[in-house]
């Protein structure tokens, strides 16, 4: 019996394009394009998400592939504000989270993110004061689909895998989470009302 669903964030709960941000802060399109790769297609970001590196060593790093001067402060002002910007809420989402807490599931979100979501995640997601649990990749240091970040799930919300259900747009990190005993759904077209039938079904089942 299901008793738990678990969402990834990016583009299951809230959409996300990194490009928003660096073209705010970009004079043009062109350095928009090289603060963009920079700061957000970079090492750098996925050790943020690991949690394996400061914001402050990660922003040094970054600038030191840019040229001087208007792109460097356009990079550190992408890191200071990209939460702001990247992301925003998938439709429907938000009703469907209040729903399914009616319906009484747990709610758990497992996502792999820089430190920085834990404090401003609840301006940013859907819903997010209905969840009984938020889990971060830097938390921990490992990401999804390593099995260690599934099991640092189960662990602190002791929960057990086989009455919890995935919600996550990657096949990789589904695949990751049925090896760890979690069944899932691959939420990659985005269709809310699909996703809706397929968690109403579960209920049913249960």
């Amino acid at each position: 019996m299901i008793r738990n669903l678990v969402f990834d964030m990016g583009n299951v709960l809230v959409y996300y394009d990194s490009r928003r941000a660096s073209r705010v802060f970009a004079a043009d399109e062109a350095e928009m394009e090289l603060v963009n790769t920079s700061v957000f297609v970079s090492p750098e970001w996925v050790m943020l998400d690991m949690g394996v590196i400061s914001d402050e060593e990660a922003l040094k790093r970054m600038q030191a592939r840019l040229p001087e001067g208007h792109a460097r402060e356009a990079a550190r002002l992408c890191m200071e504000h990209w939460h702001e910007y990247c992301m925003w809420p998938v439709p429907g989402m938000e009703e469907l989270v209040i729903r399914l807490k009616e319906q009484g599931f747990g709610l758990y979100l497992c996502s792999n993110a820089a430190i920085r979501m834990v404090d401003c995640c609840q301006d940013v997601i859907p819903g997010i004061r209905l969840f009984d649990g938020v889990l971060f990749s830097a938390e921990e240091k490992c990401m999804k689909p390593q099995k260690e970040m599934y099991h640092h799930l189960f662990d602190r919300f002791h929960l057990d895998p086989k009455e919890c259900f995935f919600i996550d747009d990657q096949p990789l990190n589904i695949q990751g989470a049925r090896e760890c005993g979690m069944d899932g759904y691959c939420f990659a077209d985005g269709d809310v009302e699909k996703l809706t039938n397929v968690l109403e079904a579960l209920k049913d089942l249960g």
